[in-house]
């Protein structure tokens, strides 16, 4: 196996144990969970903070989430298929909530190094751009173009996490976003 498939191979193994126990997981946890030796993990890693940084990057990566979109079918109608996007959103901010909560809990308080902007920029276009093609069936009804639909959307989606108890369920979300707040 490549240095690389083994490095993805180990942060795949280590996410959602990362859910549960924080930085606070130990490297036979580690190494117990990818089906590896403790060494192996240091030759993968320098250290269990490289791990732990190639682990929230993983996570940030809206590649599953932008999969999911794409392969919505645009043939559903256009309340089905936003809210199949929104869920696939919201699965997505739940992931990454999960894990930066147990992070954050487990004392894992290490320099805000995050993605450059222009990578967060271009993952929110592509985002963006993955949301306006489900718009395209309509695009003779739509009152705004469909990428600015888009950004609306995808700014009501990432606002929702915020009040969890107060928030609309998915479908309620799309419903009001399509037919406003007024019946």
């Amino acid at each position: 196996m490549s240095p690389e498939k083994r490095r993805e191979m180990i942060v795949s193994a280590v996410l959602p144990l990362l859910v549960e126990y924080g930085a606070a997981i130990t490297t036979s946890q580690i190494a117990r969970a990818a089906g590896i030796g403790e060494a192996t993990v240091f030759r993968a890693f320098t250290d269990k903070d490289e791990l732990l940084d190639a682990c929230v990057a993983e996570a940030v990566r809206m590649d599953h989430a932008l999969d999911a979109i794409a392969a919505i079918p645009l043939d559903i109608p256009l309340d089905e298929r936003l809210v199949e996007a929104a869920s696939a959103l919201a699965a997505h901010m739940a992931r990454m909530g999960a894990l930066f909560g147990s992070l954050h809990a487990s004392g894992y308080h290490r320099e805000r190094r995050g993605r450059p902007k222009d990578a967060r920029r271009e993952s929110l276009h592509a985002v963006r751009d993955a949301l306006a093609e489900l718009f395209e069936p309509e695009a003779g009804r739509l009152r705004l173009p469909a990428a600015q639909l888009a950004m609306v959307l995808t700014s009501l989606m990432m606002n929702r996490g915020r009040s969890p108890e107060n928030a609309p369920s998915t479908a309620e979300l799309i419903d009001l976003f399509l037919h406003g707040a007024l019946t």
